[in-house]
């Protein structure tokens, strides 16, 4: 898979759970807009990406 696609998903994955992020965040005082969210994303996906590559990892040392 290449990293453009697994961003994609990444972020497919991110804006699913979004709102529930959102209402959590102004519950606690935190006003959430787009322009605050992007480093977040960003950050996000770095994440998701070394895990990936981790379970990836793992998988092939299995077989």
């Amino acid at each position: 898979m290449q990293t453009n696609d697994k961003t994609m998903e990444f972020m497919a994955i991110a804006m699913k759970y979004l709102p529930e992020a959102k209402q959590q965040l102004e519950e606690a005082g935190v006003e959430l807009s787009m322009e605050m969210i992007q480093p977040f994303m960003s950050l996000f996906t770095q994440v998701m990406t070394e895990a990936y590559e981790l379970g990836k990892e793992d998988a092939l040392k299995e077989e």
